[in-house]
């Protein structure tokens, strides 16, 4: 056995602490690289078993390994001489198979190549350790939103930027795809992320959040309005366009409670939080309805809507909507946002129209109509 005293326990402890792997799981790693050394300097097979201990109590290591007692010894590794073998145990005969301290006085004996050896080993075991750790935790925090902190700013190849936000026992990567366009992320800002995916396909695992996905609007609404925990107040949909605009369909089964009203609060307070956490973006709250012709009128708020026709055939689910002059940019919204997100909420194609123009479609319509009338009248008196 070898005296190394409490240094590995200590440093067992720390990795623990820093890195959340097992002290256990350390310390095999430092006995499993031991053997690869011993293996190498030896020249054994894989197969060759070699138990390497450590005694947590006493601060000692040990390196034991199976020889075969014969009169004659050819292989050192794997044999041992009887007359050797009786000074162990004096009743020892031929082709018993003793354990024996084969520890060295000083591991600098297992020479260059047998350490290198032995730092892979330990730095694979313990890559493999943080990997189980990071697998388990996104399985625990996956779909979920958790709170950090801007870790680092790393860029990629392409100059594009990679935000690593620390978030306690584990690191999450925000790429560029999943970050808010119009935000100025800084090292050490508190920042709200969704867990969302988990890349093992490179040598350094990572998991992925985003800053756009619709889930943190809806659980910082579950965090402020206490009728949306406790199920009175139900959000249906989600639209947003992160950093600059998002819309909620909420709806309640009490007739007592107003769902739009429960969101926002008092003179404002609880949507006021929201916005602050989400940096003063844009949110729409409007009231679900059954009634696809309500709902879509809802969804474009706050434009005034005169009438909707509703349309199904295979190109899908289609709404034609059409409002006043006044309220057509309203309806359509700056680059086509509005109606954009409207249609996102709904789940229906949204065509808007001014109510002139939709007045000359009905009435074309209505000739092609009268025309088609006229030509079947003369049909039938002939």
């Amino acid at each position: 056995m070898y005296k190394i005293g409490k240094q590995l326990s200590e440093a067992a402890e720390e990795l623990e602490k820093i890195k959340n792997i097992p002290k256990e799981t350390f310390i095999r790693a430092i006995c499993d690289s031991i053997a690869g050394a011993y293996r190498k300097k030896m020249k054994l097979l894989s197969s060759d078993s070699i138990n390497v201990q450590y005694d947590e109590e006493s601060g000692e290591i040990g390196v034991f390994v199976p020889k075969t007692v014969v009169i004659d010894v050819a292989d050192v590794a794997r044999e041992i001489g009887l007359s050797e073998a009786k000074e162990y145990i004096p009743d020892v005969v031929e082709g018993e198979i003793l354990e024996l301290d084969v520890t060295p006085e000083d591991f600098a004996e297992f020479g260059r190549i047998a350490a290198s050896t032995a730092k892979q080993i330990m730095t694979q075991r313990i890559r493999e350790a943080e990997k189980l750790n990071l697998r388990e935790e996104f399985k625990q925090k996956q779909y979920s939103t958790m709170v950090g902190t801007v870790k680092r700013i790393e860029y990629t190849v392409r100059g594009q930027p990679n935000i690593v936000v620390d978030l306690g026992n584990f690191d999450v990567n925000i790429p560029l795809r999943l970050q808010v366009s119009r935000e100025n992320y800084r090292v050490g800002n508190r920042i709200r992320i969704y867990i969302q995916e988990y890349k093992e396909d490179r040598r350094v695992p990572m998991i992925i959040g985003s800053h756009v996905h619709e889930d943190l609007v809806r659980e910082l609404f579950e965090i402020e309005v206490p009728e949306i925990e406790d199920g009175t107040v139900e959000i249906k949909s989600i639209a947003r366009e992160a950093g600059q605009r998002t819309k909620i369909a909420v709806t309640s089964a009490s007739e007592e409670i107003d769902p739009v009203g429960a969101c926002i609060g008092a003179r404002g307070s609880r949507i006021q939080n929201v916005l602050s956490e989400l940096r003063n973006e844009k949110i729409d709250i409007v009231r679900y309805s059954e009634d696809p012709v309500d709902f879509i009128s809802n969804a474009l708020s706050p434009a005034e809507i005169l009438t909707v026709a509703l349309f199904s055939d295979d190109a899908g689910k289609r709404a034609e909507v059409s409002v006043s002059s006044d309220q057509l940019s309203l309806a359509i919204g700056r680059g086509g946002q509005n109606v954009r997100l409207a249609a996102k909420l709904t789940g229906w194609k949204i065509d808007i129209k001014e109510a002139q123009a939709a007045a000359v479609v009905a009435a074309n319509d209505s000739a092609e109509a009268a025309v088609t009338s006229e030509e079947d009248l003369e049909e039938a008196s002939l």
